[in-house]
């Protein structure tokens, strides 16, 4: 196993080369190229400032140099081993540690390293928070639907996971913006960025009046939640799927009636039995652990709605709900387009598993189907999503250029547009080189995750 992993390591070197190579032959061959006087194209200067700003960018970034050689330049700075850069833009002494150096921005006049330092801890965050999100509800919902096939829960989630794929994220983010952060329909969230400005001053987590509004607010959020998730658990599956039908439809009627400016319509008529059917459905949940996941959580927000209703004070926010409460639209939009495609697969993988032979044989010495279910098929179901795992981070890096560009996200993929629309060779090889970096390492994890779940594999 060690010696896989050292040639995998290896070869993710020449791999990198490759992609770093295509990239940059392609910025060379559009048209205009990189060059000197495409970087100060556009700016209003005297003939002399236009040629000594010319000169000084064919100086520091070699643009005069033939493409080859600019190349091999740009993988020197990048090289821990190479000939150092003296401060006048020439090649000084060959060093076997001379460090690593990404270049400066054409736009900017930043180091790339300090501004990929600044925008990549925030795509990170996006896809630290989407891809557990994406594995748990996918996971949960392809075991219930193939417990089910062919029941109302497996037609339904089907129906509704079939148009989540079908939706592309560039217009499910507008719409999320137009619907739930528009002063026109409902001011829910906000409609840009990460945070408020005024929440750099707040403290970390939300300030109370009291002590007493505090006392007040757990109070209430325990109540609501022990008593939802007791009632989830007791009732009978009609008993549930009524209360749903009644949770749904007040709270369809509390959001057509509180939409801003709108006269009485259609959307008025479709909230109201669109939410009952939504909660009848999410009632009717067989699976506890979902089941309990989905009324806690509603829970929590019946619970923190009731304390504002009590008179509870909060004086501040906090840096945290800030920061979750920006969140919630773009990890959606992140997210369940990947969701949509893991849940069917699951589901189908499981299938697959669970007429297979050595299910049948289980089944016939005795053993019952929930311990068929999880000690003998799911694992084996695994495999499929541990493949798909190598490509969701990449995929969702490319999600997040479209998602930070909709909501104005100061991450890597709102940097990545940028860098390509004004042409800026040193931020675009940059973001290239990480994003490839990323996308080897999930392949790389993938393949230790399949050794890990299926002992058969095996790489000596």
């Amino acid at each position: 196993m060690l010696n896989y992993l050292l040639r995998r390591i290896l070869l993710m070197i020449p791999t990198l080369l490759g992609i770093t190579i295509v990239v940059f032959a392609v910025m060379a061959a559009a048209p205009g190229g990189i060059s000197a006087q495409s970087l100060v194209d556009g700016m209003e200067l005297e003939p002399q400032s236009r040629q000594a700003l010319e000169d000084y960018y064919n100086k520091l970034y070699g643009l005069d140099k033939p493409a080859p050689v600019q190349y091999v330049r740009w993988l020197n700075n990048i090289s821990p081993i190479g000939f150092e850069r003296l401060a006048d833009g020439s090649l000084g002494e060959f060093s076997l540690w001379k460090g690593t150096d990404l270049g400066t921005s054409f736009r900017y006049g930043r180091p790339v390293t300090d501004m990929i330092a600044e925008r990549l801890p925030i795509t990170l965050l996006l896809n630290l928070i989407s891809i557990p999100l994406i594995y748990a509800l996918a996971v949960g919902i392809g075991v219930q639907a193939a417990r089910q096939r062919g029941g109302r829960f497996d037609v339904t989630s089907n129906i509704f996971l079939l148009g989540l794929w079908s939706v592309p994220s560039m217009l499910a983010g507008v719409l999320f913006i137009g619907f739930f952060a528009s002063e026109q329909y409902w001011r829910w969230f906000p409609t840009a960025g990460l945070m408020r400005r005024e929440t750099a001053d707040q403290t970390f987590l939300p300030l109370f009046s009291s002590f007493g509004d505090v006392f007040i607010s757990v109070i209430c959020v325990a109540l609501i939640t022990v008593a939802l998730i007791s009632a989830a658990v007791s009732f009978s599956l009609k008993k549930r799927q009524y209360a749903g039908l009644a949770v749904g439809a007040l709270l369809g009627y509390a959001m057509a009636f509180n939409l801003h400016g709108q006269a009485f319509g259609l959307l008025h008529l479709l909230l109201i039995p669109s939410m009952a059917l939504l909660f009848r459905l999410l009632a009717g949940l067989n699976n506890m652990a979902l089941r309990i996941v989905v009324v806690g959580t509603f829970a929590i927000g019946v619970g923190l709605t009731l304390s504002r209703l009590l008179g509870v004070e909060i004086l501040q926010g906090g840096y945290l709900l800030d920061r979750l409460w920006h969140l919630v639209l773009p990890v959606i939009a992140l997210s369940y387009g990947g969701l949509a495609f893991l849940a069917k697969l699951t589901r189908s993988s499981l299938l697959e598993n669970l007429a297979a032979d050595y299910a049948r044989t289980a089944r016939a010495k005795g053993v019952d189907e929930e311990t068929v279910l999880w000690r003998h098929v799911f694992r084996n179901s695994l495999l499929p999503l541990i493949t798909v795992s190598a490509t969701l981070l990449p995929s969702l890096l490319a999600g997040s250029v479209i998602v930070e560009s909709i909501f104005s996200i100061d991450g890597m993929g709102k940097l990545a547009v940028e860098a390509v629309q004004t042409r800026d060779r040193e931020l675009v090889l940059s973001i290239t080189l990480i994003s490839g970096l990323l996308t080897l390492v999930g392949y790389l994890l993938a393949d230790i995750a399949y050794a890990i779940v299926d002992p058969r594999v095996s790489y000596d």
